[in-house]
């Protein structure tokens, strides 16, 4: 064992859909590729490599694990310390050195990204941008960081106005247009990957297709998942820094 850093991006992954993997594995490669890290490696809850064995993998003394999830919620605050044998922000592993930062979903930085998601699907700074979480009524950490977010946004000053709506809590999706003013949003998942939700869902239950605008005459844009986003690995990269001076 040396006295290198490593990084371990982890991610929920999937037994039946491998793209839910796809960008934590993505994240890993561009980390690889910017060569400041002497290892980089990957692990999942329902895929291998499995948490419980993921720091096998690492040689070097020390490790910093970045969760791959937009929320603080159940799999970051239990599971994933857990499976790992984590019992803080930085703990001993079979003689390493473990730093375990917040979901990048709680990273500031992460709102240039939502920005950049926005302007692919077109948006202007006369646009309204929701921010679209999954939510869920069993744990208010899984909305916290999707509000955390829309104010980082609005914090730039880019767009006219900036909401956040979710998919399974109030406020609902499907009312976006009773929330602005703008005549055009555009909505931006929170979400880590383009899967069921995000592909299908959510577009079926927004009515998107090659026409966006309404009958009253306004338009909604759809962007790309967040999590998808090649500038996500300069998120886990600040996170894995910052980390480094605990």
């Amino acid at each position: 064992m040396n006295d290198g850093r490593g990084v371990l991006l982890v991610g929920h992954g999937s037994h039946l859909n491998p793209d839910s993997s796809a960008p934590t594995l993505q994240h890993a490669g561009h980390l690889r590729a910017l060569d400041r890290f002497q290892e980089v490696h990957t692990g999942f809850w329902k895929e291998e490599p499995s948490l419980s064995r993921a720091l096998e993998s690492f040689d070097v003394a020390n490790v910093t694990v970045v969760p791959v999830f937009m929320s603080n919620g159940y799999f970051v605050q239990e599971v994933i310390p857990r499976e790992m044998r984590l019992s803080g922000r930085v703990s001993c592993v079979d003689g390493k050195s473990v730093r375990y930062t917040p979901a990048i979903g709680d990273h500031p930085s992460l709102a240039r990204v939502v920005v950049e998601r926005a302007r692919e699907a077109g948006a202007t700074p006369e646009d309204a941008l929701a921010v679209l979480g999954h939510g869920t009524p069993r744990n208010p950490e899984s909305e916290r960081n999707i509000y955390r977010q829309s104010d980082y946004v609005r914090d730039l000053g880019i767009f006219r106005e900036v909401t956040t709506v979710f998919i399974d809590q109030e406020p609902d999706m499907r009312n976006v247009f009773d929330m602005v003013e703008a005549r055009r949003v555009v909505m931006v998942p929170l979400f880590i990957a383009d899967g069921w939700h995000v592909g299908e869902t959510i577009p079926e239950d927004m009515a998107l297709d090659a026409n966006a605008e309404r009958p009253d005459g306004r338009a909604l844009l759809y962007a790309r998942a967040v999590g998808t986003h090649p500038s996500v690995a300069d998120v886990i990269t600040e996170l894995v820094e910052e980390a480094a001076s605990w």
